[in-house]
């Protein structure tokens, strides 16, 4: 994998204590999203980041990019989960943006192949024709600064979305990347400036990160995978790669619990027993009368016998 002495720079600006949002109370957190569909991943590693956990936060970028320079212009989702207990504060700040609107429009501004997809910033939108776009685009936030927050659970496992950030640890704003592969030498453990802060994972949709890291750049322009330029650090996509929106969708399920199984399985062979025992009881009524009615007809023509025999 290619090593990236410091990922893509934000401006830093005006540090903020702490993310004047609050969140937990938004009207999309009464869903929860459907995981049946889920069959595009990252590849696992027996991280903590592996199993999606209930209540979570989750979103979705919808993407449209062109592959290849003949390609014709792909549409996708990446749904994403962020990780609210490990990393509340960054959770938090992603969230807000999402919420405002801030990433919509925008396209990604940075991509290397077999490292990381970057985006985020709100300046980085097509100027009548792409690639013309702000100046400050790749350098630009809107002032939410985030104090650096690590967990041990978290890390630079494929597909996990992180906070770019300039040389400052604490200057993370609105940009951030994914990991198309695994991208460890990011651990604060394997570096000596603190590192890069992850906060989520793709949870479908990873085939359209890897096609997106993928595509021609400024620096790497042929976007072939056997061709790789050992220099690419700060590649341009040469068709945008355009985000149509990010939305909150909802929150991962709380699986049922035993009890919830058994009081359903219970209602549901309570209901089968009452149903098939309501048959075999009509049943048994319907064979009883005719039962009776045999009965009291051999007994009829035994008193017939009788009073014939009588006779």
């Amino acid at each position: 994998m290619r090593g990236i002495a410091i990922l893509l720079s934000v401006l830093l600006l005006s540090s903020v204590s702490g993310v004047d949002y609050e969140t937990g109370n938004e009207d999309w957190r009464d869903f929860d999203v459907n995981m049946s569909d889920w069959n595009d991943g990252p590849e696992l590693e027996g991280s903590p980041m592996d199993e999606p956990r209930p209540g979570d936060a989750v979103l979705v970028i919808e993407v449209e990019y062109k592959p290849g320079h003949f390609a014709s212009e792909v549409q996708g989702e990446i749904v994403i989960e962020l990780f609210e207990e490990w990393a509340p504060n960054t959770t938090t700040n992603m969230i807000m943006h999402v919420e405002s609107g801030i990433y919509d429009g925008i396209f990604f501004h940075r991509v290397i192949d077999d490292f990381v997809t970057q985006a985020g910033d709100p300046t980085c939108k097509t100027a009548v024709v792409y690639p013309a776009t702000s100046a400050e685009c790749g350098s630009g936030g809107d002032g939410h600064t985030l104090v650096m927050e690590h967990h041990d659970n978290l890390s630079h496992v494929d597909g996990a979305i992180g906070m770019a950030r300039s040389q400052d640890p604490d200057s993370a704003d609105t940009q951030w990347y994914i990991a198309e592969t695994e991208a460890h030498n990011l651990d604060p453990e394997n570096r000596d400036d603190e590192g890069y802060v992850t906060f989520g994972i793709v949870r479908n949709g990873m085939s359209h990160v890897r096609a997106i890291a993928l595509v021609p750049t400024s620096d790497d322009p042929t976007g072939e995978e056997i061709v790789v330029n050992p220099a690419s650090s700060a590649g341009r996509p040469l068709w945008e790669v355009h985000i149509s929106n990010i939305d909150m969708i909802g929150v991962i399920p709380t699986p049922e619990s035993p009890d919830d199984v058994e009081s359903k399985s219970f209602f549901t062979t309570g209901l089968g027993v009452t149903m098939v025992g309501g048959f075999v009881l009509a049943l048994a009524v319907i064979l009883i009368k005719l039962t009776s009615v045999d009965i009291a007809e051999e007994q009829n023509d035994a008193i017939l016998l009788d009073a014939d025999e009588d006779l």
